[in-house]
């Protein structure tokens, strides 16, 4: 995934309301920029970091500038807007980089599915395989060396298990993808200590047949591109 036009560097003052960061520009400038991530966001919001803002020039927006990357005090790079998960694993299984998502010929984003009316981020079909879909995730919670998701608890991130775990059931192959978007990640475990019912949910969907896969990405100010596949930790 490129950045164009290049993203622009400032400084972390503080984020706040969830969906607002005060950055100070290389320039001195200080701007508001809109953060495109719900969640918990520890680790990746301290005030001080290095920071990577996209500019839309489009007077419809509130705000001009939107947060995309952090570098931490340990230099690891961050991808703070979540929404780029989904584009980083497409563009990568479109690509033939995912080995486990080789062989399919069609991706569809945001196709209805499932007991609830739910949306899969990506749908693999072929011919000659049982269609595939695919709920992206993004990580990003560091503790003592380890990779975690979900960094808060998410009833919605338990629905989604629920309908992977159904669509096995109707003959289809099911897949929870993790994203690290976390350069000192190195293996993903789910977060029972954040949330008990997700990690009891995930086991549960394990156990029926969804198959779960994480990779990590490598990143610069130019561009945030799908690496290599890490250990999923039971």
């Amino acid at each position: 995934m490129l950045f164009n036009p290049p993203l622009i560097r400032g400084v972390l003052l503080k984020r706040y309301k969830r969906f607002l960061a005060d950055v100070q520009l290389d320039n001195g400038d200080v701007v508001t920029a809109h953060c495109a991530n719900t969640g918990a966001m520890t680790g990746c919001a301290e005030p001080g970091f290095v920071v990577w803002l996209s500019y839309h020039s489009d007077p419809k927006r509130k705000l001009a500038y939107s947060w995309q990357l952090a570098q931490t005090h340990q230099q690891h790079w961050i991808g703070i807007n979540t929404l780029n998960a989904n584009r980083i694993v497409e563009e990568a299984v479109r690509a033939s980089k995912v080995a486990e998502l080789s062989g399919y010929q069609q991706v569809t984003r945001e196709v209805k599915y499932g007991q609830e009316n739910s949306r899969i981020d990506l749908l693999l079909r072929a011919s000659d395989k049982a269609d595939c879909y695919v709920e992206v995730k993004s990580v990003t919670l560091l503790e003592d060396g380890q990779g975690y998701f979900p960094d808060a608890v998410t009833q919605r991130g338990q629905r989604h298990l629920a309908e992977l775990a159904y669509m096995v059931e109707q003959g289809a192959r099911a897949v929870l993808f993790f994203c690290v978007q976390h350069s000192g990640i190195q293996s993903v475990k789910v977060a029972s200590h954040i949330d008990p019912q997700y990690a009891q949910t995930l086991a549960k969907a394990q156990a029926s047949g969804v198959e779960i896969i994480a990779y990590d990405c490598c990143f610069n100010a130019e561009k945030v591109l799908l690496n290599q596949p890490l250990e999923f930790v039971n």
